[in-house]
């Protein structure tokens, strides 16, 4: 009896712990392996999850959409929700951004925000697609955790002239 006593109690304690982190990853934070090269130098991608950065985003800034300019958030691409974009929010809602390179301003729609990635040649963002749906934001990236020499926090910068006080 006491063999089954012992495997019932670690079973329990198991399906516990896998509950606690799913809850943890659903309600808290959620960990992702950074791919492609659109926000380099702050994020080194690479053909391996050891070998590239492994970032942890914050959910808890979803509750109330609380953001800030520089940011970078962790959202679902606009055109296929199964993706997942690491970029870095320039403008929020109601604000006019203007365009690298170009004369134009544009104001960003209610509810709406406009990200980019820093490295802008390799980047696919709002340039491209536009400001997007807040709605699409799955969280705000905080920390580098992987790998060990570059584990600290994601530095929140903002490139300098965008906003237009149009």
């Amino acid at each position: 009896m006491g063999i089954y006593n012992h495997i019932w109690s670690t079973a329990k304690k198991n399906v516990m712990a896998v509950l606690l982190g799913v809850t943890i990853s659903d309600r808290c934070v959620t960990f992702v392996s950074v791919t492609g090269e659109s926000m380099y130098p702050t994020f080194t991608a690479a053909n391996s999850v050891l070998q590239g950065d492994f970032v942890l985003a914050e959910r808890r800034c979803l509750e109330k959409y609380k953001f800030s300019h520089g940011d970078v958030v962790l959202f679902k691409c606009p055109s296929n929700h199964k993706e997942l974009f690491v970029k870095r929010l320039i403008a929020l809602p109601g604000e006019w951004i203007q365009l690298p390179g170009s004369p134009k301003v544009t104001k960003i729609p209610e509810g709406h925000c406009w990200v980019e990635g820093d490295n802008a040649a390799r980047s696919w963002d709002s340039r491209a697609f536009g400001p997007i749906p807040i709605g699409l934001i799955q969280g705000r990236v905080t920390h580098i955790i992987w790998p060990p020499s570059k584990i600290g926090q994601v530095e929140r910068k903002m490139p300098e002239g965008r906003i237009s006080p149009v």
